[in-house]
């Protein structure tokens, strides 16, 4: 095949597979829209989900009807149907929110930050674009059972022989407080140094009563070993009758120890003064880095090459020497020790109010402010 049928036959395939994609797109035309009749018609959207609840960073599935003026239901569709065209579809709605991004097909991802929607629920806004003042908002509560209730963090690893770095101080501030949607709503904040924290939420009606949430600060690993020196090549042995052996090739050196691990993390839990038995829902662990692998050990050097026969006096040629042996291989040095755990969790009590410290985001304020009214009524 030639260089211009090739370029043919790839043309070809190219205009087929996008004939095959054009064909089978659920999408409909650009210039597609609703029946004028009918759209006077409409009175009211319906926004219809298929979870009551919806986890931040998850998907709500989502469907639309629209209300006729006779009570008769229209639904929007989702696909598309060149021979059959639907009556409405979801690309006739403007969809909005400000607590998750509505996809093509009319689902929903949500926000995946806990505090942004904790008082606010997922609120999620249809408007029907040949109409704008036919439009519906609901707001789906949020839900935490998809969260993860267990964090690691360790130290940096050792450099060559070097020991690891011990485990980074940690700190969980843990509360309980009311939300338009939970009574008893458990908040944990994670934070690791002065990185900004990690939040948790859950169901406090739901939570097992011990170590519902596991935090570790592990120390680093220890660095690998420095590796042996490879043993030196053995000398040529002289050419003669007879001739001289190879010399032996040195032997490998032994592979260093490998550095230790480091030592782990500090752990401050931080519960409020009229709750201290909070912290027993956090189970904080401070294990010491692994040890580094030992060095490995050099490899032995090569054996000298043996010296060449020459003729002797009466002209009869002498065996060629043999080649020196090689030398041993050095062993692998020792591993690393494991690093020493880090102390008891300190637990350390504080006013609720206080608990989350002057720079609480504004949303997690605005949820002890609630709390703390609740209990200042009579």
């Amino acid at each position: 095949m030639n260089d211009g049928s090739a370029g043919r036959l790839r043309g070809t395939s190219f205009c087929l597979t996008f004939f095959i994609i054009a064909a089978c797109s659920h999408a409909p035309p650009p210039d597609f829209a609703p029946d004028p009749g009918l759209v006077a018609q409409i009175r009211d959207i319906r926004i219809v989900t298929t979870q009551d609840r919806a986890c931040p960073g998850g998907w709500i599935q989502a469907s639309y009807e629209a209300v006729l003026a006779d009570g008769a239901r229209v639904p929007f569709a989702r696909s598309y149907d060149k021979k059959h065209p639907p009556r409405l579809h979801v690309v006739f709605l403007e969809r909005s929110s400000p607590d998750a991004v509505s996809r093509e097909s009319g689902d929903w991802v949500t926000n995946a930050n806990p505090l942004w929607t904790a008082a606010s629920g997922f609120r999620l806004t249809a408007t029907l674009s040949a109409k704008p003042a036919v439009q519906q908002t609901i707001v789906i509560p949020p839900e935490y059972s998809c969260m993860g209730h267990g964090f690691q963090f360790s130290g940096e690893p050792g450099g060559a022989a070097q020991a690891g770095g011990n485990g980074p101080d940690v700190t969980v501030r843990l509360a309980i407080v009311r939300s338009p949607f939970y009574d008893k709503l458990i908040v944990a904040a994670v934070e690791v140094g002065y990185s900004r924290p990690y939040y948790v939420f859950a169901d406090g009606n739901a939570v097992p009563p011990a170590n519902w949430l596991w935090v570790e600060s592990r120390g680093g690993r220890g660095g690998a070993g420095t590796p042996g020196q490879n043993g030196g090549d053995g000398a040529a042995g002289q050419a003669g009758c007879p001739p001289q052996p190879g010399g032996p090739g040195g032997g490998g050196g032994n592979g260093g120890p490998g550095g230790s691990g480091g030592r782990g993390g500090r752990l401050n839990i931080i519960v409020p003064a009229e709750n201290p038995f909070l912290a027993g829902l956090i189970e904080a662990r401070s294990p010491g880095g692994p040890g580094g692998s030992g060095g490995t050990g050099g490899n032995g050097g090569k054996g000298g090459k043996g010296g060449q026969g020459v003729p002797d006096k009466d002209n009869r040629r002498c065996a060629d020497a043999a080649d020196g042996a090689s030398g041993q291989k050095g062993t692998a040095g020792p591993n690393g020790s494991e690093g020493a755990p880090g102390p008891r969790p300190q637990i350390v009590t504080l006013p609720t109010s206080e608990l989350f410290g002057p720079n609480a985001p504004p949303e997690l304020a605005a949820l002890i402010e609630r709390t703390a009214d609740r209990r200042r009524r009579p």
